[in-house]
């Protein structure tokens, strides 16, 4: 399937680019919106951090969602590009989860899907696994459970330094660069922490001299 936006009509692309905008402004907890490289809107790739308390917290997993021709009437198609350890993501990054399938609604949104997405760390499913093996061990014995998807996040969902979604947003269907550090910022921001540094250590040493002073 193509996933080409000349599949999706210019009222959707419309709709798709407003929404990317707030996601991008304003994302949700523990979501960050990752700007494609190219003009792809039918494609949308998202960072979704691990919930805390979880045996994914710590980590930074890469979604995509693939919309389909007849988007927003049939759900997008998610999928975990970062490889995970649960009950409901099979090994090739498919996502079972019910808004996805029998629950869609056309006016749920892309924001409202990475959100429930984030929630299936927090409650999975075991009785509806993509994983079996996963959905045993969570039935089974959930500590050899938890301790297989930690071993998993700490191999294969490491934070990696990535731009600020907030610093790259969509207008008009372009990426534009918002004004961050300059390198001149960088610059005057290391002066000021060596002259810092230089003042606390010739504070230091006005005291030791005064230290001496006295004792003579």
């Amino acid at each position: 399937m193509s996933t080409s936006h000349e599949n999706l009509s210019p009222q959707v692309i419309s709709s798709l680019i407003k929404e990317l905008k707030k996601l991008s402004r304003k994302p949700p907890d523990g979501i960050k919106y990752l700007p494609n490289d190219d003009d792809t809107i039918g494609v949308i790739h998202s960072e979704i951090e691990g919930p805390v308390g979880t045996p994914f917290e710590g980590g930074a997993f890469h979604i995509k969602l693939v919309l389909g021709q007849e988007f927003p009437s049939a759900p997008p198609k998610g999928f975990f590009l970062t490889k995970i350890f649960h009950p409901n993501i099979a090994s090739n990054g498919d996502i079972c989860v019910n808004t996805l399938k029998k629950d869609w609604k056309p006016d749920l949104g892309i924001a409202h899907v990475l959100q429930v997405i984030r929630c299936l760390l927090i409650v999975p499913f075991p009785e509806s696994s993509l994983n079996e093996e996963a959905g045993r061990m969570f039935m089974e014995d959930y500590n050899a459970y938890s301790k297989r998807a930690k071993l998993y996040t700490s191999i294969h969902a490491q934070p990696k330094c990535r731009p600020n979604s907030a610093d790259t947003i969509i207008i008009d269907g372009a990426k534009k660069k918002s004004p961050g550090k300059t390198k001149a910022d960088s610059s005057s921001s290391n002066v000021a922490r060596k002259k810092s540094k230089s003042m606390i250590e010739k504070k230091k040493k006005s005291k030791a001299k005064k230290k001496g002073l006295k004792r003579l």
